[in-house]
């Protein structure tokens, strides 16, 4: 008898933080495709989890990403972790931080998801992308940030419209300040001092995940934000 396949789900910015997470919550259900760049790191999370290997991919390169889905017809989740966090004022902001900004947080997004879609409509899956509470709200020295979260939600909107009739539920989850290497960054950039229990655990967020993918699917959680209980 055929051993029955197992769903399977690729997961990008798995090497740390949320990504690694999520591939963690995610590793009883589906087999994995962890993407990065940090080959090391992805070798030591799949090293961990049966049923997921390595998925290296420049997601802002275009022509890599085409070949790295060439070989994918059947996705059932697509969960999009990757991201940057710059930060700066309106007036100190260059064009260069603008571009690679919104390369990694919208575009590669939008690439990845678009090459996808024919396995994922195979799949009926479910596409998930971790946004921001600065998706919904936009503060002092956030700009280009705020500015490509928002950018992400209205792309999740547009796709969720798009998509309904072919099966494919998508839900943009809205995290407040995680305990994460990018947060580190981040409250370097702010000048401030980095204390990890005021933040929610990448595990937390994890969570979300795993509630959107496996909500019955007469049901769509179309956004969930998730923020720290203040603790």
């Amino acid at each position: 008898m055929n051993t029955p396949t197992r769903p399977l789900a690729l997961v990008t910015g798995a090497s740390r933080g949320i990504g690694a997470a999520v591939a963690r919550a995610l590793a009883p259900r589906y087999d994995l495709l962890l993407g990065g760049r940090d080959v090391a790191a992805l070798d030591g999370v799949a090293g961990q989890l049966p049923g997921a290997r390595p998925w290296p991919v420049e997601l802002t390169d275009p022509a890599a990403a085409a070949a790295a889905t060439a070989g994918i017809e059947r996705l059932d989740a697509l969960v999009h972790c990757a991201g940057v966090g710059l930060l700066g004022t309106v007036a100190e902001t260059d064009v260069q931080t603008w571009r690679r900004q919104f390369d990694i947080n919208v575009v590669a997004v939008a690439e990845l998801t678009r090459l996808l879609l024919p396995a994922l409509r195979a799949g009926c899956g479910d596409v998930v992308l971790i946004n921001s509470g600065s998706g919904h709200n936009a503060r002092a020295g956030w700009g280009s940030y705020a500015a490509s979260k928002f950018a992400l939600r209205a792309f999740a909107d547009a796709l969720r419209a798009e998509e309904a009739g072919n099966g494919l539920r998508v839900t943009s989850v809205h995290p407040g300040r995680v305990d994460t290497d990018m947060q580190r960054a981040v409250v370097e950039q702010e000048g401030g001092t980095y204390e990890p229990s005021r933040y929610l655990r990448p595990e937390s967020v994890a969570g979300a995940v795993l509630l959107a993918v496996t909500a019955p699917r007469d049901a769509m959680l179309t956004e969930v934000s998730v923020r720290p209980t203040g603790r």
